[in-house]
């Protein structure tokens, strides 16, 4: 195994995170901005107004992008198994 073997699988490692995680991220994010704006407009200062918002959009996302998450997955998982076979050569 080579270092650039050890790079290229590192680096695909870290993409399939950033790319896997992104949908969830996003959505977070975008509720969170909302919930801020509403509250900066009605002076409503409450911390845990925010956490159940979050945690429902996080989960519709989840169940939105769930399959094409576990197929990124597969993918990756398949490509670092068959790369398995290659890496003694």
């Amino acid at each position: 195994m080579t270092p650039e073997d050890v790079v290229h699988i590192g680096r695909k490692a870290v993409e399939t995170v950033l790319l896997g995680s992104a949908p969830m991220l996003i959505a977070a994010m975008v509720i969170g901005l909302i919930i801020s704006i509403f509250q900066a407009a009605t002076q409503i200062n409450e911390q845990t107004m925010t956490f159940i918002p979050k945690i429902v959009v996080v989960f519709v996302t989840l169940l939105i992008f769930g399959p094409w998450l576990m197929n990124l997955m597969i993918t990756f998982s398949t490509g670092i198994i068959s790369s398995i076979a290659t890496i003694g050569r």
